[in-house]
C-alpha cells in the first residue's frame, strides 16, 4: 500500500505540500474554536503576525486600536487572546486561579556558564516560583525601604551632582532617558552589592550592559511570540554546551557582572566568616541569608539568579517609569507647576527639610499627594510593559468575563489597554491629568489603583516594586527641587526606537534643563515662556521607552 502511495506523492509533491498546509491554516483557524473572535485576518492562522507586529516597535498601539474596533477580546494569534476588562484582569492574574505563564517567559532567561537561570519573572515553574519567592521575600518588604533608602539617596546625590557638572550649562546636549538608565543602574548596583557600577560617575556604558540589554529586549519581545525560535538561537543546546566547556558565542554582560560581585561576597565571607559577608545592607546579603536559611533550595546558582534579575528588571522598569514621569511633565506644564507649588509649600511648611543637596527622604515623599498622583499617573499613561502579561489557561477551561475559554489557551492583558479604561479611569484617557487621581471618591480611587497594571498583578506583581517606588519618590522631587527643566519649544519629531516586554517605544523630546538660582526651591518667574533665548539653558534631548 504504501509502495503505491509513495511514488504518487513524490511526483505531486507540490499538491501535497499544498494540502499540508492548507490542513494546518484551517487547523489553526478552527483551533479551540476560537474563531468566533475577532482579531486581524492574518492573526486567526499563524503567530507571524504577532512576531511581525512586534518587530513594528508598537504593539501596545496595535492592540489598542484592535479593542477599540473589536471590543474586549481580540484573537492575536491562533491560540491567543487579548483580553481588556477590568474583570478578566482579575480573573486571569487571580490568585489560585490555575494559569501558568507561558513559553514567552523562558525567552527572557540569562545563561551563565551554559545554564538557564530562571528567574521570579522568567520561570513558568509555579511551584518553584513560590519556593524562590518565599525564600526572598522578606528582601523585599516595605520594612527593608529602611535599609536600603541610604543607598539610594547616595546615588541620588551624586546624579544630582554629576547632572549639575555636565549638563546645567549652556551648549551640552544630553540624552535624558539614557541618563535615567544610567542611574537606575548604578542605584541597583548599589543596593545588590552596596557596590555602584560607575555608569553615572564615569557618563558610560559600563561594559556594554545598557547597550546588551537594548538588544535582549529587541530579541526576545519578538522572539518571546514564537518561543521554539529560541532554540535555534540563543537556547541552542549546542550553544549551551559549547558555553559549559568556555567556549563563549554570546556574551551576558549583566550575568558576568553578578557572578564577579558575588565571587567577591563568597571570597569575603571564606576569609571573614559567613556573618561578615552578609552583614552589608544590600540584597546579595539578604540573598546569602536566605542560603543559610534554606540551603536545600536557594545554592549558589539562584543566588546568582537573583543577583542578576535585579540588574536587569531592577534597572530597566524604573528608568522607563522615570523618563515617563518627565517626560509627562515637561508636556504638561499646568501640571509641572502645580508639583513644583507643593514641592514649595512643602518645604515652607516644614514637611520636607531643606537640604542643601535638594533630596528627598521616602517619609517625607509621603506627604506629597499630587507627586503620588502624577506618578501613578505617567504609570497609566505609559506602563512599562507594552505587551501581554501571558498566561496559560487550566487544563480544564475556565471562564473569563463570561466566555468559556479552552485549557491551553495563552491568554493575557496589556496594560497599555486597560489603563484607558473610561469607566475605570474617567474621561479623558488619552490625556495626562494627575487630578483624575485626587478629584474621586474611595470606592473609584480603590478601582482605579487596583486596576493599575504597572507591576503586575496576584502572586506575579514584581517582587521589586517597593525598591522601584522608592528610587522614583526620592528622585523626582529631588531633581524638580534642584533644577528647572521644559520642553524644548521648537517642534520635534517624536521618533521610535528599541522594543520589549518591559521596553516598548522610546519617545524623542528635546528638553532643556539649567541648576537653579540661589535656594533650590526657588523657581523663576516665567520659565515657561515661548521664548527660548530669555535664558541661557542647555538643551537635552531624551528617549522615552
Amino acid at each position: 500500500m504504501l509502495e503505491s502511495i509513495l511514488p504518487t506523492i513524490a511526483t505531486n509533491w507540490p499538491v501535497a505540500l499544498a494540502v499540508l498546509v492548507a490542513s494546518w491554516l484551517l487547523r489553526n483557524y478552527f483551533y479551540h474554536g476560537l474563531n468566533k473572535y475577532p482579531g486581524p485576518i492574518l492573526a486567526r492562522f499563524t503567530d507571524w503576525w504577532r512576531f511581525f507586529d512586534v518587530c513594528s516597535y508598537r504593539p501596545d498601539i496595535t492592540h489598542l486600536k484592535l479593542h477599540r474596533r473589536h471590543g474586549d477580546i481580540v484573537r492575536l494569534g491562533p491560540n491567543t487572546l487579548s483580553f481588556s476588562s477590568p474583570k478578566a484582569l482579575k480573573t486571569i492574574y487571580g490568585l489560585n486561579k490555575g494559569f501558568t505563564k507561558s513559553g514567552f517567559y523562558p525567552v527572557q532567561q540569562s545563561v551563565s556558564k551554559g545554564k538557564r537561570l530562571p528567574s521570579l519573572f522568567s520561570t513558568t515553574d509555579e511551584s518553584y516560583h513560590a519556593n524562590l519567592r518565599r525564600s526572598v521575600n522578606n528582601a523585599f518588604s516595605m520594612s527593608q525601604l529602611v535599609q536600603y533608602e541610604p543607598a539610594v539617596t547616595d546615588t541620588v546625590e551624586v546624579f544630582l551632582d554629576q547632572t549639575d557638572r555636565l549638563y546645567a550649562k549652556p551648549g551640552q546636549v544630553c540624552d535624558f532617558a539614557q541618563w535615567l538608565q544610567y542611574f537606575a543602574f548604578d542605584v541597583i548596583g548599589q543596593i545588590t552589592y552596596s557596590k555602584r557600577h560607575g555608569f553615572v560617575e564615569r557618563n558610560e556604558d559600563i561594559d556594554g550592559m545598557v547597550g546588551y540589554l537594548g538588544k535582549l529586549f529587541s530579541y526576545v519581545a519578538p522572539i518571546g511570540q514564537m518561543p521554539w525560535l529560541d532554540l535555534f538561537f540563543l537556547k541552542n543546546p549546542l550553544v549551551l554546551l559549547l558555553d559549559r566547556l568556555g567556549v563563549k558565542l554570546f556574551a551576558f554582560p549583566v550575568a558576568t557582572f553578578a557572578a564577579q560581585r558575588m565571587s567577591e561576597r563568597l571570597s569575603e565571607m571564606e576569609s571573614q566568616g559567613r556573618e561578615k559577608g552578609t552583614e552589608k545592607p544590600d540584597l546579595l546579603s539578604m540573598f546569602l541569608k536566605a542560603q543559610t536559611d534554606r540551603p536545600e533550595f536557594m545554592t549558589d546558582q539562584r543566588v546568582l539568579t537573583m543577583a542578576v534579575s535585579m540588574a536587569f528588571a531592577g534597572s530597566e522598569t524604573t528608568a522607563i517609569s522615570l523618563a515617563a514621569v518627565f517626560y509627562h511633565l515637561l508636556r504638561t506644564p499646568r501640571c509641572y507647576e502645580k508639583l513644583m507649588q507643593e514641592l514649595n509649600e512643602a518645604v515652607d511648611k516644614g514637611h520636607i527639610q531643606n537640604r542643601r543637596t535638594g533630596t528627598v527622604t521616602w517619609a517625607e515623599s509621603q506627604n506629597l499627594p499630587y507627586l503620588d498622583a502624577c506618578i501613578k499617573e505617567a504609570f497609566r499613561m505609559h506602563p512599562a510593559a507594552g505587551l501581554l502579561l501571558e498566561r496559560v489557561t487550566p487544563p480544564q477551561g475556565i471562564e473569563i468575563d463570561g466566555h468559556f475559554i479552552p485549557g491551553g489557551t495563552i491568554v493575557g492583558c496589556n496594560a497599555w489597554v486597560i489603563h484607558k479604561r473610561e469607566e475605570v479611569f474617567g474621561p479623558q484617557v488619552d490625556s495626562y491629568m494627575p487630578d483624575r487621581w485626587l478629584d474621586t471618591n474611595k470606592e473609584q480611587l480603590k478601582e482605579m489603583n487596583g486596576t493599575l497594571f504597572q507591576f503586575g498583578a496576584g502572586a506575579r506583581t514584581c517582587i521589586g516594586k517597593n525598591i522601584s517606588l522608592l528610587e522614583m519618590y526620592k528622585l523626582i522631587p529631588a531633581f524638580l527641587r534642584r533644577f528647572e527643566a521644559s520642553i524644548f519649544p521648537f517642534r520635534t519629531e517624536t521618533r521610535i526606537r528599541g522594543m520589549a516586554d518591559k521596553r516598548i517605544a522610546w519617545y524623542r523630546f528635546d528638553s532643556m534643563i539649567r541648576a537653579k538660582i540661589g535656594s533650590c526651591i526657588m523657581v523663576s518667574p516665567g520659565f515657561f515662556s515661548d521664548s527660548p533665548s530669555k535664558y541661557l539653558v542647555p538643551r537635552i534631548h531624551g528617549y522615552i521607552c
